[in-house]
C-alpha cells in the first residue's frame, strides 16, 4: 500500500522509524578533526535548560605574629570569597526532507540516507570545536555578540614571547623553552599548579617530532622531551604533547603560540549541559518536514589561569 504522504500521520509513521535509524547512524560517526574533548574536559552536568553555572573561589586570608603572655588581642584569620557567573546559551542546526524525496524513497523501497544528519552533525561539532578554542567560530571572527574566549586566548592567562621560533633554533633552545613554560607554571604559583599538557603549532609539531636530539641520535626532540620534562620528572606522570592547528596564529600579533596548561576540570572545562541531540521530525509547510539538533553550551571557562601559559612567536 502506498503511503499518502498528505496524510500527515502516514507521513510521520514512514519518518519516525528511518530517523531513529539515521540518528543512530550519525551518532557512531567520529570527527576526530574537531576534537575538543581531549584538550578540554566537558562537563555535561547541571539542568540542560538552566541559565548558566555560579561557582565560588575561596582563599585563607590574615597572618600569624608573636603574641605577649599578657596580650588580649590577637590577629584572625579569615576567608576571602568570589563569585562567578557563566552564562550558557541556546544553538543548533538541523536538516530538512522534501516531498519529493520522501515518495521517491516510498515508491522505490529504501531508507533515507544519513547524509543529511551527519552535515548536521558534523557543523554542530565545528561549531562547539571553535567555541571551545577561540570562543567563537572563523565566521564570527569579527562579532562580539558573546564576548567569549577559549583555552587558546584566555586574556587572563599569563602570555611572554619566545626567544625564537622553534624552526631557527637548536634543540637544546626548544627544550629549554619548553621547560621554562612548564617551570614557569610551578615557580609563580608557588609550586602549587603544575602544567601537565603542551599544546604545539602545526609546524612547531612537526620540526620537534622528525628533528634529531642531537647529529647521529636515534631520538627526536620531541621524543627526548617526552622522557624528559620538569612535569615527568617532578611526578613521574607522562606529559601529553599535541599539536593544534589553531594555534598557528593564536599569539599576539597573529604570532604562532605554545599552550602549556594542566588539563584537569578545576583548570578549564568546557560547558556542554545539553550535548547535540536531534528532536523530532515536523512538518512546517505542505512539501517539507524538519528535523532540529541542539544543543547548548556556555563555552570555555579558565578557573585557574595560574595553572596556564601562553608562549608566543615558537
Amino acid at each position: 500500500m502506498r503511503t499518502d504522504f498528505n496524510d500527515a500521520r502516514q507521513a510521520l509513521g514512514f519518518l519516525t522509524p528511518q530517523l531513529y535509524n539515521i540518528e543512530r547512524q550519525v551518532y557512531e560517526i567520529r570527527y576526530p578533526s574537531f576534537d575538543y574533548a581531549s584538550l578540554v574536559p566537558v562537563i555535561t552536568e547541571g539542568n540542560p535548560w538552566g541559565r548558566g553555572t555560579v561557582f565560588y573561589t575561596a582563599d585563607a586570608a590574615g597572618e600569624a605574629q608573636f603574641l605577649s603572655g599578657k596580650g588580649f588581642d590577637g590577629p584572625y584569620a579569615d576567608i576571602a570569597r568570589s563569585q562567578y557567573l557563566k552564562r550558557f546559551e541556546l544553538a543548533g542546526t538541523g536538516y530538512e526532507w522534501t516531498l519529493e524525496e520522501l515518495e521517491t524513497a516510498a515508491i522505490e523501497g529504501r531508507d533515507l540516507g544519513a547524509d543529511k544528519a551527519a552535515a548536521a552533525r558534523k557543523i554542530a561539532e565545528q561549531f562547539l570545536f571553535y567555541i571551545a578554542m577561540n570562543g567563537r567560530t572563523p565566521q564570527q571572527q569579527q562579532s562580539s555578540e558573546k564576548n567569549w574566549t577559549g583555552l587558546l586566548n584566555d586574556p587572563n592567562v599569563t602570555a611572554v614571547t619566545a626567544a625564537g621560533a622553534f624552526t631557527a633554533r637548536t634543540p637544546d633552545q626548544i627544550l629549554a623553552e619548553i621547560n621554562n613554560a612548564l617551570s614557569a607554571v610551578h615557580t609563580s604559583t608557588q609550586e602549587i599548579e603544575t602544567a601537565d599538557t603542551v599544546l604545539l603549532p602545526f609546524a612547531a609539531y612537526q620540526y620537534v617530532a622528525t628533528t634529531p636530539r642531537a647529529t647521529g641520535s636515534d631520538k627526536t626532540i620531541l621524543s627526548f622531551l617526552q622522557e624528559n620534562n620538569v612535569y615527568s620528572s617532578e611526578t613521574g606522570q607522562p606529559l601529553t604533547i599535541r599539536s593544534q592547528r589553531l594555534l598557528t596564529n593564536a599569539g599576539a600579533g597573529s604570532a604562532t603560540r605554545m599552550v602549556v596548561y594542566n588539563r584537569n576540570p578545576d583548570v578549564v572545562r568546557f560547558h556542554l549541559p545539553m550535548p547535540f541531540q536531534f528532536k523530532p521530525a515536523f512538518q512546517k509547510s505542505s512539501m517539507t518536514w524538519e528535523v532540529l539538533g541542539l544543543f547548548r553550551t556556555g563555552g570555555t571557562e579558565v578557573r585557574r589561569p595560574a595553572a596556564m601559559r601562553y608562549v608566543d612567536g615558537v
